[in-house]
């Protein structure tokens, strides 16, 4: 069965962006940019939410070389990687989507469960409000949390707050110290 693996880049205080969706804090350098190539060419697609998808989609799908003099052999590699890869995009509003993508109006547990039984490779899942509702639904099997060595002090937590107190027990299955500083985490749930 696919795994849902949840891949997010936080500050060390545990923010994912800063105030107007501010990430220039972001250190992806050529060693952590050829890493997330590698892993997400392995997946079998990327599950985001709107913000994230219109995020990537307003970069990604012209990024490569011939339409960006300025990138480099890596970013051009993400951008193929990027527009062929399935995706899925969960969003009320979002009317169109384009490069392999489809939308999915809500989080239905059993459609996930059905996704994951799906032949393929894990599914790559971004996005702190997709990921909350993933995690409400006890849907996520994998973390891999990047750990930026910067402190930004606020804007929105990779975790958000809530009303109910749900404990999810993790268990620390590897870690990386990138050359940049970014330290790469990475959890399964125990169940």
């Amino acid at each position: 069965m696919r795994k849902i693996v949840l891949m997010m880049s936080t500050s060390l205080d545990g923010y994912i962006e800063g105030p107007d969706h501010d990430i220039s804090w972001h250190r992806v350098d050529e060693e952590l940019h050829q890493h997330f190539n590698t892993f997400i060419r392995g997946l079998g697609g990327l599950l985001s939410g709107r913000t994230t998808y219109e995020l990537m989609a307003g970069y990604w799908p012209t990024a490569d070389a011939d339409a960006d003099p300025d990138a480099s052999a890596t970013e051009a590699e993400f951008a193929g990687i990027w527009r062929e890869m399935p995706k899925i995009v969960y969003s009320r509003t979002l009317e169109r989507a384009d490069w392999n993508t489809t939308i999915v109006r809500d989080v239905v547990p059993e459609e996930v469960v059905a996704l994951k039984e799906q032949a393929g490779g894990d599914l790559g899942l971004g996005g702190a409000d997709l990921a909350a509702a993933f995690l409400r639904h006890d849907l996520v099997d994998e973390l891999r949390v990047y750990v930026h060595p910067v402190l930004i002090g606020r804007g929105k937590p990779l975790f958000p707050h809530t009303d109910t107190a749900i404990e999810t027990a993790l268990r620390l299955t590897g870690s990386h110290a990138f050359g940049n500083g970014v330290a790469l985490l990475r959890y399964e749930r125990s169940r």
